[in-house]
């Protein structure tokens, strides 16, 4: 029997829900906003259709929604107790990320309020904050948001991100369901909101962070071919962790209803990846630099790009700070000590308590720093109502006290623990007079402490009142290397925050460090924090948003499916599985038939460890060989050596190695070496690509040889290095099919050479020697897997019109997997190719035919299987 409890949360996720706040249900609603002219009827809340989007719209410009689970916004009541002041929050990553979309694009926000509001004041509120700031508040009932926010947000999801598992016997930490439904509920009402003032043919939207990681599913369902993105902005866990989230696959499939997902490093996707693998099935690719999940013929966009800081806003705070003598005050206060600085808020992941005590390690391991060296802990108030909050400050004040106690004395304290709000430009001022800053959270999800210092380092821009602001600037980071920004901060000292003693050992590094030293990591740090803001980062997104989303618009949807099961399933209208059953008729009627197959990812997996075919690929490629109405090739990438031997048995089948650099009419015959050229502006072609992917991949390059581009990664994160070098191996044979080149991949490169071939100009060799010698094909099957076979693949589409094939040929141009292809027809897997040649082959006649040409002791075979 199902719960009720989970009968209730199908109806949450289907619409039909009550609502857990008299208020919400009988609180009028706010009208929605239309940017046309026109009637529109009112929503109804249990109303479960999708909004078909073939009707045109009249809207001319884009219009981004940024959902999140709070407004830009700061709120203050009156002083006369009569209503609400607002304005904007300045630091708000929200409201900064506007930078960088374009001018002319409206931005609207969708959120709830950090103030309650009384019902009465709900609607008054609303429509002044739609007027004024273009905001759209979503109040969520007080007993809602307890359990969504403090409950499932900070107790459930919260830990688990950060690799926190319910071990405590504490019945508060475990699984609770109905935290869960009202984590739903919550969505839903933000859902609602976003309905009031969607134009789903025009609109963007944005979603932000875990609180709303279901609203994809409710919004999809609605309006099946709406543009939306969402971003993550804590670490996404390893699936190891993640499968023990009772409702991992609902949340899974929720995110999979966006169009692109985006997380601030590689290791994050690569977790979110892992889990769609593990759990759902479904295997990434990689395409021209990007990451793309296929799931029901859509193509959802993985996003990798770390946030920055916003360079104006971080200026005219310093300004501020020197305007209120900030910076002068402190450097009085603190003359003649060398300064460490933390930031953090108080959580139990923020690694506080070791800095402290890495500090204590360091002041007893060297002495020299007694009276000298000083390690400010600025606190922020816990946002929330997390777990362990009041033993985790505890506990830093126990170490403080302790660590004073022992190695101060009078006008001196090494540890300077600061537990207030403290305002921003106080915390800019401590940024610009501290020698190193300190960050040991042992899982953060990216952390913008480091980039707010280094910045803060650098001075004020264009600055003629600082005495100093043509010093060298210098600055020195350690940083614990489970924090989203690490990998970014390549002249950072990482450390394990577990190891106390390396960490002292590194801060100790760090303040003595020569300033030539400090002054070079400083300047690599500042182009990289400068130049990768929060408006490329938004910039970046929505350009990735654009790309995803044009995809979609060209295919067919349709939604199917009940609850967080629903999906959006999209095809190509033209693109089909193979029918076995009419291919092998066609076989049979055929007179002269050519075959091109391609050989890893289509007779051969893709991760096979032994690469050479067996036994039932060799008997079925002897067979189809033998039969004399086909004249037999094989073309592949693989050197000539591995696939002469391998293929040996088939005496018949002609090679061509190398994508056809090397050629073979058959195994007696003489290896051919095909055209060569001295002509390099091929290079004009290649270098934009590898700059393409240098740009998606930090600590990559390229080097520019005489006769040859390289593109090396040994700097990079190795395996989505590897990755992005096969993808790269891919695109360039595609984009350089027709140019004299060959790509090849080494250690850690990816290397492109003077070559004259490619696999669409050897099946236009394979036909025209077939017309040749009055033998034109009337039966074609084409098999690749990769983007070197849609070069051949397209010759294929065009050899009909171009009469090197039979005009009434049979013609099964296939693919290997569901992707955007030039080939007409797909099968799943190599499994399903071999099944399809198995039945070939058994309609094959492999008893040998001789004809008569003249010399009646030649033998001509009319025979041409091509594997590629």
């Amino acid at each position: 029997m199902m719960s009720r409890s989970y009968t209730n949360l199908l109806d949450l996720a289907s619409g039909n829900f009550p609502a857990m706040g008299r208020e919400s249900r009988e609180r009028r609603r706010m009208p929605r906003v239309m940017s046309v002219p026109g009637f529109l009827t009112e929503v109804d809340d249990d109303q479960a259709v999708s909004v078909s989007s073939d009707n045109p719209s009249t809207i001319t410009t884009d219009r981004m929604i940024i959902v999140a689970n709070q407004l830009p916004l700061k709120a203050k009541r009156r002083e006369d107790n009569k209503g609400w002041s607002f304005s904007w929050n300045e630091d708000s990553l929200l409201l900064q990320l506007k930078d960088g979309l374009p001018d002319d694009m409206e931005v609207l926000y969708v959120g709830s309020l950090r103030v309650d509001i009384d019902p009465a004041e709900q609607d008054d509120v609303s429509q002044n904050l739609l007027d004024k700031f273009k905001c759209v508040p979503t109040f969520l009932p007080a007993d809602v948001l307890a359990k969504f926010y403090d409950g499932f947000c900070k107790r459930q999801l919260w830990p688990l991100f950060h690799y926190m598992l319910p071990f405590s016997t504490d019945k508060s930490h475990r699984f609770d369901r109905t935290l869960w439904e009202a984590y739903v509920l919550a969505n839903k009402l933000f859902f609602q909101k976003v309905v009031e003032i969607i134009n789903p043919e025009d609109d963007y939207i944005w979603i932000h962070d875990y609180h709303l990681m279901v609203l994809p599913t409710f919004i999809r369902r609605r309006f099946n071919r709406v543009k939306m993105g969402f971003f993550l902005h804590s670490p996404f866990p390893s699936s190891e962790i993640y499968r023990t989230l009772p409702v991992r696959e609902e949340i899974l499939k929720a995110l999979l209803n966006s169009d692109i997902i985006g997380f601030h490093t590689f290791d994050y996707a690569r977790h979110f990846l892992s889990c769609c693998s593990r759990m759902l099935g479904l295997e990434y690719q990689s395409k021209r630099g990007y990451l793309g999940l296929e799931y029901y013929g859509r193509t959802i966009s993985i996003k990798i790009m770390p946030v920055g800081i916003h360079m104006g806003r971080i200026d005219s705070v310093m300004r501020m700070a020197v305007e209120e003598t900030t910076v002068k005050e402190l450097k009085q206060k603190f003359e003649g000590k060398t300064i460490l600085l933390g930031v953090d808020d108080m959580d139990i992941f923020k690694g506080i308590n070791l800095k402290i005590l890495a500090m204590e390690q360091m002041l007893r391991q060297h002495p020299k720093w007694q009276g000298r060296a000083v390690l400010v802990q600025i606190v922020n108030p816990a946002r929330g109502k997390g777990i362990h909050l009041e033993e985790i400050h505890a506990e830093i004040q126990e170490s403080c006290t302790r660590i004073n106690r022992v190695f101060g004395r009078p006008g001196y304290e090494p540890i300077v623990f600061i537990d207030r709000a403290v305002s921003i430009a106080e915390k800019v001022a401590y940024y610009s007079i501290a020698e190193c800053v300190i960050v040991t959270a042992v899982r953060d999800g990216m952390n913008l402490t480091p980039y707010e210092y280094i910045a803060c380092r650098q001075g004020i821009s264009d600055s003629e009142s600082c005495s100093n602001a043509s010093d060298p600037k210098k600055s020195m980071l350690v940083i614990s290397e489970f924090i989203g920004c690490s990998p970014s901060l390549s002249g950072a000292i990482r450390v394990n925050p577990w190891n106390v003693e390396a960490t002292s050992e590194a801060m100790n590094e760090a303040i003595s460090m020569s300033d030539g030293e400090k002054q070079l990591r400083h300047e690599k740090h500042y182009r990289y924090v400068s130049t990768h803001d929060v408006a490329y980062w938004s910039r970046s997104f929505l350009q990735d948003m654009e790309r995803a989303c044009t995809d979609l618009l060209r295919k067919r949807c349709w939604g199917i499916g009940l609850s967080f099961g629903f999906r959006v399933v999209a095809l190509d209208p033209n693109f089909k599985k193979l029918s076995i059953d009419a291919m092998v008729s066609a076989y049979k009627r055929a007179k002269s038939r050519a075959i091109l197959l391609d050989y890893d990812g289509t007779v051969m997996p893709q991760n096979s460890i032994n690469k050479s075919p067996s036994k039932e690929v060799l008997s079925i490629m002897e067979s189809l060989s033998a039969d004399p109405k086909n004249i037999v090739f094989i073309v592949s990438g693989r050197g000539r050596e591995s696939l002469s031997e391998w293929f040996a048995p088939c005496g018949k089948l002609g090679i061509a190695a190398e994508h056809g650099y090397f050629l073979r009419w058959g195994h007696n015959g003489e290896w051919e070496i095909c055209g060569k050229s001295s002509d390099f502006g091929w290079m004009q072609i290649a270098e934009p690509v590898m700059k393409l992917y240098t740009e998606a991949t930090d600590g990559s390059s390229i080097e520019r040889k005489e006769s040859a581009l390289v593109w090396q990664y040994r700097d990079a994160d190795l395996g989505f290095g590897s990755s992005q070098a096969k993808e790269m191996l891919d695109h360039l044979e595609s984009v350089l099919a027709n140019e004299p080149v060959a790509v090849k991949s080494g250690q850690f490169i990816v290397e492109v050479k003077p070559q004259d071939v490619s696999k669409g100009l050897v099946a236009e060799r394979i036909f025209s020697s077939m017309d040749g010698k009055g033998k034109q094909a009337d039966f074609v099957l084409c098999v690749g897997d990769d983007r070197s076979d849609e070069d051949m693949f397209e010759i294929v589409s065009s050899a009909i019109s171009r009469n090197i094939l039979a005009s009434n040929a049979s013609v099964f141009a296939c693919t290997v997997g569901q992707k955007p292809s030039k080939a007409k027809y797909y099968l799943d897997d190599t499994t399903e190719v071999t099944s399809m040649l198995e039945s070939l082959a058994e309609e094959s006649d492999s008893s040998p035919c001789i004809q008569e040409t003249g010399d009646s002791s030649r033998r001509q075979v009319s025979v041409q299987v091509s594997l590629i």
